[in-house]
């Protein structure tokens, strides 16, 4: 489920999703006249923060949500039946209309809108590596994020219809984002042997490894005026861990 919230703290805009919170798009407001049905009752209690929340999805699993730059349109993973794999979706959110525009083929994730003009789009998918939907991991033991090897990130406009490859390294190559001048895209790569923040230019070139530190690195964003990066990050310490 995706439920769009209205937060009272600088009238910024977060969104929720079951099980996975992301905070997208900083510094941008729902535009006032977007006709949205707020129910409080989707609220839990002993939330201070939120209110006038709107649930946006009513079936199957959705997740990993941004704003385009003009808090218009959402884009998403979604996949509906469990032997189905996510692929990316555009939703206008007052018509609440939704359009496929992946290819439908493989896996795919960490989708983003181009900017800052939102005349494209990017994310990661494994149809090149292979076209069916890969065995899913074993949830049995807690939520695992699996490292497909054949995820590469893939530029294609707002219709689906001129798919490019940024990255065709072996190995994982996702969780890419836009700087808000769309000069940069800040990624996750394994193609150091270690997963590591990487930069590039918007056509590709230009690739420059930013992290060094043995362990993971990932889900980063710019700062608005991109000269800072945040991220999230886990480094082993012990050689258990390590291991």
């Amino acid at each position: 489920m995706i439920s769009l919230i209205r937060k009272e703290i600088n009238k910024y805009v977060l969104f929720s999703l079951v099980a996975v919170f992301s905070l997208s798009c900083f510094h941008q407001k729902i535009p006032a006249k977007l006709n949205l049905d707020f129910n409080n009752s989707l609220i839990l209690s002993g939330e201070i923060h939120f209110k006038n929340m709107s649930q946006l999805t009513f079936s199957g699993e959705n997740a990993e949500s941004y704003f385009s730059s003009d808090g218009k349109k959402l884009i998403y993973q979604a996949h509906d039946g469990d032997s189905l794999c996510d692929q990316i979706y555009i939703m206008d959110i007052e018509s609440r209309s939704i359009k496929l525009v992946s290819t439908g083929k493989g896996v795919t994730t960490c989708s983003f809108f181009k900017y800052p003009n939102d005349n494209g789009i990017i994310y990661s998918s494994t149809h090149m590596d292979n076209t069916d939907c890969p065995s899913k991991p074993d949830f049995s033991k807690g939520y695992i994020w699996k490292l497909y090897s054949g995820y590469d990130i893939y530029e294609d406009n707002l219709n689906g219809s001129s798919l490019n490859p940024l990255t065709t390294s072996p190995g994982y190559d996702a969780e890419a984002t836009y700087s808000f001048d769309g000069k940069k895209i800040i990624y996750t790569s394994l193609v150091s042997g270690d997963l590591e923040l990487w930069s590039m230019n918007p056509d590709g070139s230009g690739k420059q490894q930013l992290t060094n530190r043995l362990g993971y690195d990932g889900g980063a964003f710019y700062s608005y005026d991109g000269s800072k990066i945040v991220w999230r990050a886990y480094y082993p310490e012990t050689e258990e861990e390590i291991a």
